[in-house]
């Protein structure tokens, strides 16, 4: 999901929330990218589920405190929202569930045989909620389709995770 090389498109901030520079628009020079997932079904058929920058920042601490600002400015009673930092080359840094005022980071994979196995239970997963789409079960399927973007919200850049592993270290 997050992992995917897809080009990431400046956007205005309508996703729930307002921001004090609405008009501004995010400098591209800067290397790390705060971006939204936008998930939708009518998304992944056009094509057009690329993530939406929020906000461009000089460093992974910045970008992870303006997550957290993000997340602050959400509707206390909104469902949680896929944050995901990414840098000037749309590699996944840091990705996590953004909800009643903070960001659940997900811990990065730390090798390709736990990358695989992350894959293999995310997609298990929505298989599961696939099924559960035909027996009308709107709840659960929303669930398990979150769990498995939650998955792989965890499957960060082989070239981040080290990186992004002690970043959540010094972060707790």
């Amino acid at each position: 999901m997050f992992d995917l090389s897809l080009p990431v498109q400046p956007t205005s901030r309508t996703h729930g929330f307002t921001h004090g520079l609405q008009n501004a628009v995010p400098d591209p020079s800067l290397p790390f990218a705060l971006t939204l997932s936008r998930q939708t079904l009518a998304g992944s058929m056009s094509g057009e589920n690329a993530p939406a920058v929020l906000d461009r920042f000089p460093t992974l601490a910045e970008a992870m405190r303006g997550a957290i600002r993000h997340a602050e400015e959400f509707a206390p009673d909104a469902a949680p929202q896929l944050l995901a930092i990414l840098d000037r080359d749309d590699r996944l840094v840091l990705a996590g569930a953004a909800c009643d005022g903070a960001v659940a980071w997900c811990h990065p994979v730390m090798s390709a045989a736990e990358a695989r196995a992350v894959v293999s239970e995310a997609s298990q997963l929505r298989a599961q909620a696939g099924r559960a789409a035909n027996w009308s079960e709107t709840d659960l399927v929303q669930r398990l389709r979150h769990h498995a973007d939650l998955l792989d919200a965890r499957l960060v850049d082989p070239l981040w995770r080290a990186f992004a592993a002690r970043a959540l270290q010094i972060a707790a």
